[in-house]
């Protein structure tokens, strides 16, 4: 059985769809790590028995001491494949160098990096919006783009628009993670890592 590590800040919706999903492959959450206490999602990790790790950001001097203790705790469950799923922070070399991680972004990068992003591929000049999922790199959701869908959204509110997104992304994520596990492939900037 493969195990994988997710990362979450918020409600962690994403979180509990793979929750509920990924057994279905034999695929276990080995653990679930946040850096929120109050995130909701702390109570999906409860609610499925998965251990759950918290290292508050804001009780560490810099982001490289913060990752220092993610990757500590990370390290424990030996992880075949970490996600980052809604993990509102950026991760630091000392994090990328030594984890195999992938991050969904909800914007059909190169557009739309950082924040907000579902509103600017809204608003953009395209009539197709999308998620992708990336190999994390040192850069804000710039690490090689290993899946991407799309849908077209003209004539779409924003509110409608933004439901269409969250469900493909869940799917999305859920499919990349299986093609991952399955094909242990890695990104170019870790081959060094790994053989």
């Amino acid at each position: 059985m493969k195990n994988i590590a997710i990362l979450f800040s918020g409600e962690g919706t994403t979180f509990a769809y793979l929750a509920d999903h990924l057994p279905l492959y034999g695929v276990r959450i080995s653990v679930a790590l946040t850096n929120n206490p109050d995130a909701g999602g702390t109570v999906v990790a409860q609610d499925h028995d998965i251990p759950l790790e918290i290292v508050d950001h804001r009780s560490f001097v810099d982001r490289e001491a913060f990752d220092t203790e993610v990757v500590r705790r990370l390290k424990r469950y030996d992880p075949d494949l970490t996600v980052l799923a809604g993990f509102m922070r950026i991760v630091t070399p000392v994090f990328t160098g030594q984890i195999r991680a992938i991050n969904l972004h909800p914007s059909l990068l190169p557009r739309h990096k950082g924040l907000d992003a579902i509103r600017r591929s809204w608003e953009d000049k395209y009539d197709e919006g999308g998620v992708s999922i990336h190999w994390v790199s040192n850069e804000l959701d710039s690490g090689e783009i290993f899946l991407q869908k799309s849908i077209n959204k003209r004539e779409l509110s924003l509110e409608a628009y933004t439901q269409k997104i969250r469900i493909l992304e869940k799917k999305a994520l859920l499919e990349a993670i299986l093609l991952v596990l399955q094909s242990r492939g890695y990104p170019s900037h870790l081959d060094q890592h790994h053989g």
